[in-house]
């Protein structure tokens, strides 16, 4: 029977793993605490492995406070390398799967066009580069694994985008977004469903993988149809990045292309605002 650790059960998309397989009742899956799974101890991680002998391992923990990571490079590169160098070498040791989850951050952001995986990465941001170091660690070490990237992540659970824009806009009713940066949001619920499938069907064609939901947008996009779909009245206006600096640089575009996991996989993705709607009408309720 296939045994999976959980690492990063408590974060968002952990959150989202842990409803998927409560409501689909999939068996295996160990959601360990953080005080028992950090993956900077090493120790601790050994026990784990050594207690379950998992088959597969998906690695949800992340440092992901782009912003923040401009002046604490340090932490960023310590969960977001070490910390997957950590696991790859424990799944090494016990012939373990390593479902290891990045993001659309490692591009550079100045195309036009679908990024696929074979697309060059061009970090720039301290974030984007320790997660892009990540990923190159793991097959260095590991001849079985799944990485997949994905973008713009949300959910019912944890701190994101969709959360922070309904709070914003009904604090103060009108709020301005950037309308200059073209992605796909991502609800975390159709990534867990996707990570779990990938478990379940067995299918062995490892590698690097992209996933976001389907269609694209912009910041600006993404939150006005938030606020129409919660029936908010709120208004929101477009704005260029320039009016709004942040301490890290985000992709111009990272529209990704999901060509190569539909086919593997045989996986129907969501259009974003289909799965949107799902996520709003949870949080109403």
């Amino acid at each position: 029977m296939k045994k999976i650790l959980v690492f990063g059960a408590s974060g968002q998309l952990g959150n989202c793993l842990k409803e998927v397989v409560e409501d689909k009742a999939l068996e295996g899956y160990v959601f360990p605490d953080e005080s028992e799974a950090n993956i900077l101890d090493v120790n601790s991680l050994e026990k784990l492995f050594a207690k379950h002998d998992p088959t597969h391992c998906i690695n949800c923990a992340a440092y992901t406070a782009v912003d923040k990571a401009e002046n604490d490079r340090e932490t960023a590169y310590a969960v977001n390398k070490t910390g997957v160098e950590n696991l790859s070498d424990l799944c090494n040791s016990y012939d373990t799967v390593l479902i290891h989850i990045s993001t659309d951050f490692v591009f550079g952001g100045d195309g036009s066009t679908p990024l696929n995986e074979e697309d060059t990465t061009a970090p720039v941001s301290v974030y984007g580069r320790s997660k892009l170091d990540g990923e190159l660690v793991i097959p260095t070490v590991l001849n079985k694994y799944f990485i997949i990237r994905t973008g713009w992540l949300y959910s019912e659970y944890g701190n994101n985008f969709v959360k922070t824009i309904l709070r914003i806009g009904k604090e103060r009713g009108e709020i301005r977004v950037i309308n200059d940066q073209t992605g796909t949001p991502t609800y975390g619920i159709d990534l867990a469903k996707t990570v779990t499938e990938i478990i379940s069907s067995g299918i062995t064609k490892y590698g690097l993988y992209h996933y976001a939901n389907d269609g694209s947008t912009t910041w600006y996009g993404f939150a006005k149809q938030i606020h129409e779909l919660a029936g908010t009245g709120v208004k929101v206006l477009p704005i260029p990045t320039t009016e709004y600096p942040t301490p890290a640089k985000r992709p111009v575009y990272s529209v990704m292309d999901k060509s190569k996991i539909k086919q593997t996989f045989n996986l129907d993705i969501p259009q974003w605002e289909d799965s949107l709607k799902v996520c709003i009408s949870k949080l109403e309720n």
